[in-house]
Order: structure tokens, then sequence, then C-alpha cells
């Protein structure tokens, strides 16, 4: 993550979503209210922006390294959201960048809503998603299996007593490395980083070994990457049903493992047209070929 240019703040062409832009942080913001505070809270979301991705690049050494058995010292409101929302994986391999898009919704959504009353609202980070919601309101969030051939595959139906906030998703498809074969694997928490946390971690484990599986490491792939050496998925062949659904069960064990611990609230697990349903919330656009609770 380097800083580059200036940031760049516009409203998109339909006069209700926030446009935000600076360097590899790249947001979309709409909020629902009276007309002024709209406007208000569109205004401190942009006076938030300005620094957010300098503050990010100023402490990216300690952000880019794999969390120990102390908690990183961190200045910056993001980072600190960051690690936390990691924190409790910190037995495995895990670094606070696999939570910075949420981190950043959040703290986004959080500058645009102090003093405000909007009804509703969102911050969608490329996919990692902060949300407001006041009583009588709710939001419903598409979700996308296969970004190359994006379609409507199912929805997350989220309304004010839901304690979900945040929205997120993970798998070797997205922009980021994953070390498993999840097509995606999206998940509700109670906020974006949390979201963004547990959805990297459930996409690890959608894992098998087999000869149509590619994986490179990632210092080959990006050079600036805090995964270093480690292996990620580069492409996914047609695999046996088999390996599939052994793929399939093994992330959804580990997304039932953390819904338990209180770490998120449910989870949607795609991979080669299987699915994985880890909540009643969220809704297949069609009978999936494989779901269980």
């Amino acid at each position: 993550m380097a800083e580059r240019a200036a940031p760049v703040a516009r409203l998109l062409p339909d006069g209700r979503r926030l446009h935000l832009q600076h360097g590899p942080i790249d947001l979309v913001v709409e909020a629902w209210g009276r007309p002024d505070e709209i406007g208000s809270a569109y205004r401190q979301a942009v006076q938030r922006f300005g620094d957010v991705l300098g503050a990010l690049v100023s402490e990216l050494a300690v952000l880019r390294s794999p969390v120990g058995a102390f908690p990183p010292r961190l200045e910056g409101p993001v980072a600190r959201r960051m690690a936390a929302a990691v924190w409790p994986y910190r037995r495995v391999f895990i670094t606070p960048m696999a939570a910075v898009a949420g981190a950043v919704a959040d703290e986004m959504l959080q500058a645009m809503l102090e003093g405000r009353d909007l009804h509703k609202a969102y911050v969608n980070d490329g996919g990692d998603i902060a949300l407001h919601l006041s009583p009588q309101h709710s939001l419903r969030a598409a979700m996308v299996a296969n970004s190359d051939m994006p379609s409507l595959d199912g929805f997350a139906a989220i309304d004010f007593a839901s304690p979900v906030r945040g929205i997120a998703t993970s798998g070797w498809r997205g922009r980021s490395f994953s070390r498993g074969i999840a097509d995606a694997v999206t998940v509700l928490a109670a906020t974006a980083a949390a979201a963004d946390a547990a959805a990297t971690i459930i996409a690890n484990e959608v894992n098998v070994e087999h000869a149509a599986i590619e994986r490179a490491p990632a210092n080959s792939l990006r050079d600036e990457t805090d995964l270093g050496d480690l292996p990620v998925t580069v492409a996914v062949g047609p695999l046996p049903t088999m390996l599939r659904e052994q793929a399939l069960s093994r992330g959804a064990a580990k997304a039932r493992a953390l819904r338990r611990a209180g770490l998120i609230e449910g989870a949607a697990l795609s991979l080669q047209g299987g699915w994985r349903i880890i909540d009643t919330g969220i809704h297949p656009a069609a009978l999936p070929e494989s779901v269980s609770g």
C-alpha cells in the first residue's frame, strides 16, 4: 500500500452515492435520511478521508507483520481497528492487513454518523461493507460468487434488530490473495473489520490438495505483500465433487466454530457451484447444490 496523488471525492452520476478514492482505497458511500443530514454526513466523510491512507502508510511495517503473543503497538484509529479484528486469530499466521478494507469502512462510517440523524447508510470498500440502520429500516446486500462472471448469487437481509453491521468477502478470485480455494466466502459480523478478518480465516480453510489447483509464493506475484513467500492460490480447475464437498465442509466447520465463539453471525461459502450457508439471514438466489446450516 503506497500513498499516491491526492484524495478524490465526487458524487456518482446517480447523485445519491459518494465516491472516495485515494491510492488503493476506493469507497462507495450511500446514506438515507433528510437531504441536509445526508449532505452533512458526506462532508464529514470527505473531511475524515483525507488522511486515512497517509496514516496507514506511516505504520505499514507493523501492519504487514504477523500478529504475535503481544498486541502490536499502533497509533492510528484504523490501524488499531485492524489489529483488534485479527487478534482472535493470533495462533495462526495473520497480519493486521487481513482487516484493512473492513477497518477503513468502519472508520468512515463512524465519521459519517457523528452528530447525524440518518435512516441508514453504508460504506462499501471493494465489497467489504460497514452499515448503519435505525429502527424500522433494513438493507439487502447482494452476493457474487464468481467476480470473473458476476451474477446475483444470493443476498443477505439485515434489519435493525440484527447484530450484523459488517459484511466482508474473501476468496482466491478476489482482489486479495487467499491460501484456500473458495470462490467466495461472505461473512456477516458485528463490524466490517471483524467480518474481513474472519472471511480471510474461513476462506483459507476451504482447501484440499489436487493437481487442478495452482499455487505460487505470494511475493512472486506482488512485491508489496504481507504474506511473504507463503503459497497462495492462483488457479483452481474443475474438482471432483468429493473434494469440492470436503473443502467446503472444512470451511463450514471453521465458520461454525467462529460463530459459536461469537466472532461472526453467519457466513456463505461457495466453491464451483457448491455452497454452505451458516445463517438463516443469507439467501441463495437459486437452490444451491449443497447447503447446510
